[in-house]
C-alpha cells in the first residue's frame, strides 16, 4: 500500500505556482457552492507525516475562506473524553450540511501507539477499526463527502529531516520535535499496523488516498485536487438527482391490524391497588435514590430512553425517577422537531452531543427511534433511510454499553381505549389541556401504521446488550413501579 505512493513525484516550483491561481480560484468557487449544497464534507489527514499534515491544513486554511472552515485537531483525550463513548469528541465536532469540516489528530496514531504499548489486544485494534469504519459509512449513506488522506514519509526521509534538524540547519528545524523521533524510532515496529489500519478501515464508500509527503509541491497540490475533484462530483451529482419519493400514507379509515403483534405479549390486566403502590413507590425511590448515589461516585452514566404512545403516561413515569434524585444528578431532555441546526446533520449528533458526564442521568423523553417510528410513519424519512438506521442505532447503543453506560429503553403501552379515556381527562382539566394537540388525535388514525413500526424496531434493536422492556401502562400505578424497579435493577448489576 505504502510501496505504491513512494514514488518519487516532485514538482517543479514554476510549475506548482503556474498551478495555483486557477486552483484556488475554483476551490473557493467550490466552497461557496457548497454552503448552498444539502451535504458536509469531512475532510480527514492522518499518517505519520506529523509536520505534512500540519503543513496541509495550513494551506488549505490559506487556500479556502476560513469563515465557513470546520477544523478540529484532536491530540491525546484529555479525562472527560476517556470516559465518553469511543468517538464521542468526533461526532460533537461534526460539520453540517453546507459545511467543510477538517479533522486531524490521533484517531489513528494514538491506536497504533496503544497497540505499541501493548496496551491494545489485537481484538480491540480490530474492533476500533471497525467502529471507525462504520461511522464513516454511516456518514457517507447520510449524503457527506468523506475525504481521508494518509500523508506518509519514507523512513528514509524522516531519517533525513530528523539529521537536518539536529544540526540546525534548513527551514524544517524548528519543525521537527520530539513526536517526529519518536515516530522514527518506532517506524519498523508501527509500519505493519498503519498496513493494517489502513486496509481495515479502507471501502468502496470512504477510501483512503495515500499521499507521499517527500516533496511539499506535490502534497498539496494532490490533496487539493482531489478534494477538488471529488466535491465537484458530489455537487454534480446532487444537482441532477431525482426527487425523492413522496411517502407512502396509510388511507384513513383503514381497517385496524388483525396480524399479531409484539404487544400482544403485554398484559395490559396488571395493576396496582393505591397502598401497595405507595408503599413500593417509597421504597424504590430510595433504592434508586441511594443507587444513583454510588454510580456517582464511581462514575457510571446512565442513560434513559423512554418512547410509548400519547398520554401513555411517560411524564408521570420520569416524574417518579426525577423525584428520587438530586437535581444536579440528572438532565432531562424532551425531543420535539429538530432545530435547524440539528438538521443539518445526522440525526444521531443532537444525541451523541447530548450524553451526560461520567456519574450523571441522563433521561430522554423521547428518543433516537423517532427515526424509525414518526419519522417513518410519517414519511419524514425515505425507506432508504429508516432500514438503515436499525443498524446504525445499534452501533450507537453498543458504543455506550461499551463504555460502560447503563441504558435503558421503555416503550409504554397503553391500549386505544385507554388512550381516548385519557385524552378526554385531559380535555376537562384546564392545566391539562396543553396535553392534547391536533397532531395527538391524528395520530391516533395512524395506530397500525405505528404498530407495524413498532413491531420491526423491537425485532431489530432489542438485542442482547440494549433490549427493549414492553410496559403495561393502561394502570399508571403499575408502570411506574415497573419502571422504577428496572432501573434499580440495572443499576444493581453494574454495581456488583
Amino acid at each position: 500500500m505504502f510501496e505504491a505512493a513512494e514514488i518519487g513525484a516532485k514538482i517543479a516550483k514554476p510549475d506548482y505556482e503556474a498551478a495555483l491561481p486557477e486552483l484556488r480560484a475554483n476551490l473557493i468557487n467550490a466552497q461557496f457552492d457548497l454552503a448552498k449544497a444539502d451535504f458536509p464534507v469531512l475532510l480527514l489527514l492522518a499518517g505519520d507525516d506529523r509536520v505534512g499534515c500540519n503543513e496541509i491544513l495550513n494551506i488549505l486554511h490559506e487556500w479556502l475562506d476560513a469563515r465557513f472552515l470546520r477544523t478540529s485537531v484532536f491530540g491525546s483525550m484529555n479525562e472527560e473524553e476517556e470516559q465518553q463513548p469511543r468517538f464521542w469528541r468526533l461526532w460533537r465536532a461534526l460539520p453540517g450540511r453546507g459545511e467543510l469540516g477538517i479533522f486531524a489528530g490521533s484517531w489513528a496514531t494514538e491506536l497504533i501507539a496503544g497497540k505499541l504499548r501493548e496496551q491494545t489486544t489485537d481484538a480491540q485494534f480490530d474492533q476500533y477499526c471497525a467502529h471507525l469504519c462504520g461511522l464513516e459509512k454511516l456518514l457517507a449513506a447520510d449524503g457527506a463527502l468523506v475525504l481521508k488522506f494518509w500523508i506518509h514519509l519514507p523512513k528514509q526521509e524522516l531519517d533525513r529531516r530528523v539529521k537536518k534538524a539536529d544540526k540546525r540547519k534548513g527551514r524544517r528545524s524548528w519543525q521537527i520535535g520530539k513526536a517526529d523521533r519518536r515516530i522514527l524510532e518506532h517506524y519498523d515496529a508501527a509500519l505493519p499496523w498503519m498496513r493494517r489500519f489502513l486496509r481495515l478501515t479502507d471501502s468502496g464508500e470512504t477510501p483512503w488516498t495515500i499521499v507521499e509527503g517527500s516533496d511539499d509541491r506535490h502534497r498539496n497540490l494532490l490533496v487539493a485536487r482531489t478534494l477538488l475533484e471529488q466535491l465537484g462530483k458530489q455537487l454534480a451529482a446532487r444537482a441532477v438527482a431525482p426527487a425523492p419519493a413522496a411517502p407512502v400514507r396509510r388511507p384513513k379509515g383503514a381497517q385496524h391490524k388483525t396480524e399479531a403483534s409484539v404487544l400482544d405479549g403485554v398484559d395490559l390486566e396488571s395493576r396496582l391497588d393505591d397502598e401497595e403502590y405507595q408503599a413500593r413507590l417509597a421504597e424504590l425511590q430510595g433504592r434508586l435514590h441511594r443507587r444513583v448515589d454510588r454510580a456517582r461516585k464511581q462514575g457510571i452514566t446512565s442513560v434513559l430512553a423512554f418512547e410509548g404512545w400519547d398520554a401513555a403516561g411517560k411524564g408521570g413515569v420520569i416524574r417518579r425517577i426525577t423525584g428520587a434524585l438530586d437535581a444536579g444528578e440528572y438532565h432531562l431532555v424532551p425531543i420535539a422537531a429538530p432545530t435547524d441546526e440539528e438538521r443539518a446533520h445526522h440525526y444521531l449528533w443532537r444525541f451523541w452531543r447530548r450524553l451526560p458526564r461520567p456519574g450523571e442521568v441522563v433521561i430522554f423523553d423521547r428518543s433516537w427511534y423517532g427515526r424509525v417510528l414518526v419519522e417513518r410513519v410519517e414519511g419524514f424519512a425515505p425507506e432508504a433511510d429508516w432500514r438503515r438506521a436499525y443498524e446504525e442505532i445499534n452501533d450507537f447503543e453498543s458504543h455506550l454499553v461499551e463504555r460502560g453506560f447503563v441504558l435503558q429503553k421503555f416503550w409504554l403501552h397503553i391500549d386505544r381505549e385507554e388512550q381516548l379515556r385519557r385524552f378526554a381527562e385531559r380535555e376537562k382539566t384546564p392545566y391539562k389541556k396543553y396535553k392534547i394537540t391536533d397532531e395527538d388525535r391524528r395520530n391516533r388514525e395512524r395506530w397500525d401504521d405505528y404498530v407495524s413500526a413498532l413491531d420491526d424496531m423491537v425485532a431489530h434493536t432489542s438485542t442482547d446488550i440494549a433490549p427493549w422492556q414492553l410496559v403495561p401502562a393502561n394502570d399508571k400505578r403499575f408502570a411506574r413501579i415497573a419502571v422504577l424497579d428496572a432501573i434499580c435493577e440495572a443499576l444493581a448489576r453494574q454495581l456488583g
